[in-house]
């Protein structure tokens, strides 16, 4: 295969200037994919002494030798210098090349052609330098559109988890960002979704880092991107591309200096990394919610991003922000307060952060079941207590079901949705996911219009009344279902004479047509306080 960006010897031999000499191929055909450097003519014995590596040699054979000895030396030191071919015009010096110049170049593997026409080799030299500076000028534009791109994905609110992507999807590879002490940061896949699996064939980029990270693997690329420092040399951070999809090629080298001076300037921010590590963590989490990651290769990848629990369950817990939308400089703030918070918890967490859904996810190591309410309370005052010191608004907490691996996705999926459908639920410290089950279903039906028109029809009369008239009577209802029509522990809730609360039950029966003593009246009431919350 061709590298992208470079003139194989391959694709020399089929320019015009050389298709002239009716090139024929003597030794090491299946090696013309190596790449030309430059074009080099000369009849010097010791021309190899002259050579750098990758030079395209052109020869008349003058200086070959007469003598078998001389000519295997010829060409073993030309295949030392790893010069790209050697090409060799047939006529002034040899009718045919020699023997022990063909079995020498087949034993090295140094590709050799004799040419049967004569041709200038003035026009060859000049043919194909031409071709390696426009190659040369090429690999220039494919890198700055990547930089375009990359620019365009930064001014128009993208971060580094964005550049990464873009990065993994043109190299083709995994792309890697490592802490300048070594810790991961952020993994992204060629298909663009960090910690996910790509098409057939495409390695899991957590998989390729715990696989191969210390492999040392050929022709991986490494980046350094600068930071503040004392000296001139401070590295604030490492791009690295593992080619385990596809080779790499210069350009790839290119784009990646230039990405790293555009991640350079957006890590500056104060303490950015500590954010995306986390926003790496909450795509692996989201993965794992939504089936991406099987649950055998979970614990690994989980290790990879620091999550070592022990032997015993895990809590899923999922924080919900009110609100969707954020500034991007109120997350950095808020995944540090948080991680500081959780720092005092005693428990090993994975905290990650969705920026999309506007969610903090997390998986807590429990020694057993028994421990679950305190651990739950423990880590839902340090997310409360992380989001007050970054100024947000109090969050909806869920504490999901204990569970081991192969049913953590499953479980954080489902606190993920209760999260969501508790936001229209009264503020509590947390909840309960088991507890939340007609909420989840109702939220489920939000779109469709016959939950509104449910609630218009069940409660519709006492809506309308509390919009014009006092006192509001959905409190008193709500109150009176809460306590299962018990009415001193009503009326004692309510701050209310018995009297009182006795005509606004009987108010609440007129307008409702209803018998609040018939069970089946009373489910269809609990349900459509419920869902009311959800269809506003």
């Amino acid at each position: 295969m061709e590298a992208h960006g470079t003139i194989t010897v391959a694709r020399a031999l089929d320019l015009p200037a050389l298709r002239k000499g009716l090139p024929e191929v003597l030794a090491a055909g299946d090696r013309l994919d190596r790449p030309v450097r430059w074009v080099h003519a000369g009849e010097a014995p010791n021309i190899a002494a002259l050579l750098k590596g990758g030079e395209l040699l052109l020869t008349t054979g003058l200086g070959l030798g007469s003598r078998p000895a001389e000519q295997r030396g010829f060409v073993r030191g030309l295949a030392e210098r790893d010069i790209a071919a050697l090409v060799v015009e047939l006529g002034s010096r040899f009718a045919t090349l020699p023997a022990a110049v063909v079995d020498t170049a087949r034993a090295y593997g140094l590709p050799l052609v004799q040419l049967h026409r004569e041709v200038p080799f003035v026009a060859v030299t000049e043919e194909i330098h031409t071709e390696l500076v426009n190659e040369h000028y090429a690999l220039l534009r494919r890198a700055e559109e990547v930089h375009r791109q990359c620019t365009e994905v930064l001014l128009g609110g993208g971060g580094v988890p964005e550049v990464l992507r873009l990065f993994a999807g043109f190299a083709g590879n995994p792309v890697f960002l490592q802490a300048a002490d070594g810790r991961l940061l952020y993994a992204a896949g060629p298909e663009g979704r960090a910690g996910s699996a790509g098409t057939t064939g495409t390695a899991d980029p957590l998989q390729v880092w715990e696989g191969l990270r210390d492999a040392g693997l050929a022709d991986a690329l490494t980046t350094d991107i600068p930071g503040q420092g004392p000296g001139p040399g401070a590295v604030r951070a490492r791009l690295t591309v593992l080619p385990v999809d596809a080779p790499l090629a210069p350009v790839h080298r290119i784009a990646a200096d230039r990405a790293a001076g555009l991640l350079a300037v957006v890590l500056l921010r104060a303490r950015q990394d500590e954010e995306l590590a986390a926003r790496g963590r909450g795509d692996f989490l989201s993965d794992l919610a939504e089936g991406r990651v099987e649950a055998t290769d979970a614990p690994a990848q989980a290790r990879v991003l620091g999550f070592r629990p022990g032997p015993g369950p895990l809590l899923p817990v999922v924080l919900q922000l009110p609100s969707d939308l954020l500034p991007g400089d109120c997350w950095t703030a808020l995944t540090c307060a948080v991680q500081e918070e959780l720092a005092g918890v005693g428990v090993p967490v994975l905290l990650g952060v969705r920026l999309p859904e506007g969610r903090i996810p997390l998986l807590v190591g429990l020694r057993d079941e028994a421990e679950r309410p305190a651990v739950a309370e423990r880590v839902a005052g340090a997310l409360r207590a992380g989001v007050e010191r970054a100024g947000l608004r109090l969050p909806v907490v869920v504490a999901g079901t204990p569970t081991g691996w192969p049913g953590a996705g499953a479980a954080l999926r489902h606190t993920a949705e209760a999260a969501t459908a508790a936001r229209g639920l009264p503020v509590r410290p947390w909840h309960d996911v088991r507890r939340l089950d007609v909420d989840v279903l109702l939220w489920r039906l939000r779109s469709q219009g016959d939950l509104a028109a449910f609630v218009d029809r069940v409660i519709g009369p006492l809506i309308a009344h509390d919009r014009t008239s006092r006192p509001p009577l959905l409190p008193t209802l709500e109150t009176y279902l809460t306590h299962a029509g018990r009415k001193a522990e009503t009326a004692r809730e309510l701050h209310l004479n018995r009297q009182t609360l006795y005509d606004r039950l009987a108010r609440i029966t007129r307008l409702l047509g209803a018998d609040l003593d018939d069970p089946q009246v009373v489910l269809s009431l609990n349900l459509a306080l419920r869902a009311r919350r959800h269809v506003g």
